[in-house]
This record gives C-alpha cells, sequence and structure tokens, in this order.
C-alpha cells in the first residue's frame, strides 16, 4: 500500500498491521499491556459513555475502554486499514456496543453524532503538522459540550537532552514528524481550537503523556 505521507512511521504496512499487537508486546518487552491499561483508566470513563477512538487499529484499546461500559455505553473506531478493520471486528464479534468505520481521520469527516470522550493513541505525531489540525478539528466537531479529548502520545521534550540509548532508539524507531511533535506545546495548540480545562498524566520517565483537553459545556 502506497502511504499517503511517505514519511509518516504511522502508516503501516499489511505484515506490520496484520502483527501489530505482537510487535507492540514484543518491542515493549511486555510492558505495553500493563501501561495501556494504566492508561484507559485513568481516562475515567463512566459506563454510559459514548467514545470515538480515531486510528483505532486492531481495536486493543478500544476493547480495555468497553471493559468499562455497560449496555447503553458505545465505541466508534475509525481506521482506514483493511487488516487492522478484520482484527477489530474480530476483536468485538457479536458486541453490539461496537462499531468500525473505515475512514481517514486526517480530513473533514462527518460521522452525524457527538461523543463524551475521543480517544487517539499514538498516531497525531505521525502526520505533517499541518495536517494535524483536521485530527483536532474532527475531535472538537464530534464532541459533545463538556466532552473530552484524550491524546495519548509524546510528551514534549529536548531530544538533545535524552540519555545517548534513548536518543539513539527515537532517531532509529520514530519519524521525521515526530521530531517535530514533541517541540511543540500541545496545550498551547489545543487551545486555539476551543479546547481548555487541560489535565496530564506523564509515563516512561515522562517521555509519553495523556493530555486531556477539555470543550466547554
Amino acid at each position: 500500500m502506497k502511504k499517503i505521507y511517505p514519511d509518516s512511521g504511522v502508516e503501516l504496512n499489511p505484515f506490520v498491521s496484520k502483527n501489530y499487537d505482537k510487535f507492540m508486546n514484543i518491542g515493549s518487552f511486555g510492558f505495553y499491556n500493563g501501561f495501556i491499561k494504566k492508561v484507559i483508566a485513568q481516562m475515567k470513563i463512566e459506563e454510559d459513555d459514548t467514545v470515538l477512538d480515531l486510528g483505532c487499529g486492531t481495536g486493543r484499546n478500544s476493547k480495555l475502554i468497553s471493559s468499562y461500559l455497560g449496555d447503553n455505553g458505545r465505541i466508534t473506531g475509525l481506521d482506514i486499514s483493511p487488516e487492522m478493520e478484520e482484527q477489530f471486528l474480530n476483536t468485538f464479534k457479536g458486541d453490539t456496543r461496537v462499531k468500525f468505520i473505515n475512514k481517514r481521520i486526517d480530513v473533514p469527516v462527518d460521522l452525524g453524532e457527538t461523543y463524551d470522550k475521543v480517544f487517539i493513541s499514538f498516531v497525531i505525531h505521525g502526520f505533517p503538522h499541518e495536517v494535524r489540525s483536521e485530527v483536532i478539528k474532527n475531535a472538537y466537531k464530534h464532541l459533545k459540550p463538556g466532552g473530552a479529548f484524550y491524546i495519548l502520545d509524546f510528551a514534549e521534550f529536548d531530544m538533545d537532552a535524552m540519555p545517548a540509548l534513548y536518543r539513539f532508539v527515537f532517531k532509529k524507531v520514530e519519524c521525521k514528524y515526530a521530531f517535530d511533535y514533541i517541540e511543540r506545546d500541545w496545550k498551547e495548540i489545543l487551545s486555539g481550537y476551543g479546547f481548555g480545562d487541560f489535565e496530564e498524566h506523564l509515563y516512561m520517565k515522562k517521555y509519553v503523556r495523556l493530555l486531556k483537553g477539555g470543550k466547554g459545556a
């Protein structure tokens, strides 16, 4: 599959997409599962929440989210990878609370409904900065008044100040868009789109962050 953004590290080839969860487990030495459970717990999901998962991938994160939902809770996952779609649908086979929509998140989207929470995990850093604005606008548009946008991604940090080993791995693994992402003030950026009431949780030596931006009531 030809990449939409040639320098992106979040557009995956079919082989990686089919084995994404396995790669995450191996690459994190088994750490990822416990980490993402902690992240989802800090989103304070209510039983009746409706959640939009942008770039939902295999549905691994949505599965954790669904464990907090009651019968009236709902999840909508968006992704464009056929391999991810297949895994997502298999994960939620028979669960009527969950649906998958094959759509890009980096262009204007209108799903015809709004949600209590919008979540995006390690995706937005992989777009050129001018494209990230469309993702943010999509999130804001699809949030109910008083809703929250959660971005799980890299925190803001000085790559040159990282320990040498961390810096080497980051440069080897991540795409050039990530180098730009970590230098920006994301609270200020989100404020420009109408978000406020920020909260953050830092992980992994403060190199990773769950950032919450609220939409005014």
